[in-house]
């Protein structure tokens, strides 16, 4: 995939392309940032993006649902839906083998405008949700540098406003960030940061790739410039060591404190559950550049994150699971489900190969819960296929099986961070017995058709 060349790598130019192509709901009511600015969006979920243009107490307006419709995601791309996560592990792939550098400049976009005075509470930052413990960054890219190589790597976190220049974050315990973090806290440091709002689709994969797709040796910012084709500009910071991007709305600095721990939570997850409130990591925030006219970027948990996750989880995740078994033709996370269910597609050879496949999809990414395995000619991308398939091809003594493992915390059904991962074979045994034979009805073309009310 070419954005650069398309001149689609910079938020503003992802909003005129929304407004260009219908996919753009603006909304010129004053709202407030306190539970009606999601409320309204929840209406919108799933179709098109929204932005506010009037932001209560704020100047900057705010955008939500970019992600929301992989529709939009494959006209973004040019790119066929279907093809979307198999031209994503293509770009994972050529980055491992040949990565672009990051040249690292003084001045550009995100720094024409450097607050003098620290107050995270003139950004319109979002209360989502009724049971959240304050408003949430959701939607923002970190950006940390390995303490003891140095290398880059990007991530996303939850990150809850607790005072004028103090978040409260979530640091998963597989991540680079939480090993980063360990290891400088060993040694009584802060881990410093860039924490970047308004970024474009190729920096937010890049920062939703799983570990398993990035080595810690690479400089994960490699998958954002493949994905735009051409190298993602930095910028260098006012406070801390670590870069941001040059082409983001905001970038806050910071660093996280060693050895101290505040309230985070609760919040309303991809789950559709509320995280528990508890003592977590501490964010100080030391500086924040911006443009001159920044449009803030928000996530609503949900139908966004499952696509905004789901896209890069499942590139990677088909990356290694084809690696393993080549039969393996596609993966989906199921709609709703992310990043729990994924649903594995093979083109069966031989009896046998079934049980790989579905282990080498857990090994793949650690949240995964439930495999289904499916024929070739079952649609992973819809839930009534592969609903069918599980009814009409499993027998369940013999083609289901469990495996204890290592639970995702955000999970309420994990136990103590453990739960039993389930595969289900809902593929048709080989050589197909006739009674497997699928129905079919003649392909035609209704353009050749006189057709009225069609």
């Amino acid at each position: 995939m070419d954005l650069a060349k398309r001149n689609l790598i910079d938020l503003q130019q992802y909003i005129a392309f929304l407004e260009e192509n219908n996919h753009l709901v603006r909304v010129k009511s004053e709202v407030d940032s306190h539970l009606e600015l999601s409320g309204i969006a929840k209406k919108y979920e799933g179709g098109k993006a929204v932005l506010f243009e009037k932001v209560k107490g704020s100047d900057f307006p705010v955008l939500i649902g970019l992600y929301w419709h992989r529709g939009i995601l494959a006209d973004l791309f040019n790119t066929p839906v279907g093809q979307l996560p198999f031209a994503i592990a293509d770009d994972i792939r050529a980055w491992r083998q040949s990565p672009m550098e990051s040249p690292v400049v003084k001045k550009g976009p995100a720094n024409e405008v450097i607050e003098k005075d620290i107050d995270l509470y003139k950004l319109p930052i979002p209360h989502h949700s009724e049971g959240d413990g304050g408003s949430y960054l959701t939607s923002s890219v970190v950006v940390a540098k390995d303490p003891d190589t140095g290398v880059r790597n990007l991530s996303i976190h939850r990150m809850m406003v607790v005072g004028k220049n103090r978040f409260t974050l979530l640091l998963e315990e597989l991540g680079h960030l939480m090993d980063y973090y360990k290891r400088a806290e060993a040694k009584g440091q802060a881990l410093e940061l860039t924490v970047n709002n308004g970024i474009d689709f190729p920096v937010l994969m890049a920062g939703a790739a799983p570990a398993s797709a990035a080595p810690m040796e690479m400089d994960e910012l490699g998958i954002a410039s493949q994905l735009r084709g051409e190298p993602v500009e930095l910028l260098e910071s006012q406070s801390v060591g670590v870069e941001g991007i040059a082409n983001a709305q905001f970038i806050i600095e910071g660093k996280i404190l060693p050895k101290v721990r505040e309230a985070e939570g609760p919040y309303a997850e991809v789950t559709g559950y509320y995280a528990e409130r508890e003592d977590r990591w501490v964010f100080e925030v030391t500086a924040i550049t911006r443009r001159k006219q920044p449009v803030f970027q928000s996530i609503l948990s949900g139908k966004e994150v499952y696509n905004a996750f789901g896209l890069g989880a499942s590139a990677a995740v088909f990356d290694k699971v084809h690696s393993v078994v080549p039969e393996v033709t596609a993966v989906h996370f199921s709609n709703g489900s992310v990043p729990y269910h994924l649903v594995v597609q093979i083109e069966k050879k031989h009896e046998g190969i079934q049980r790989n496949a579905m282990m080498a999809a857990f090994v793949s990414h650690p949240f995964v819960k439930t495999v289904t395995l499916v024929d070739s000619d079952v649609d992973i991308y819809s839930v009534d296929d592969v609903e069918w398939a599980v009814q009409t091809r499993c027998q369940y003594d013999n083609d289901v099986f469990f495996v204890d493992g290592i639970g995702h915390r955000l999970n309420p059904s994990a136990d103590n961070d453990k739960w039993t991962r389930m595969g289900i074979d809902a593929t048709v045994s080989i050589p197909r017995e006739e009674k497997f034979v699928r129905a079919t009805v003649k392909q035609v073309n209704l353009e050749d058709y006189d057709i009225e009310g069609g």
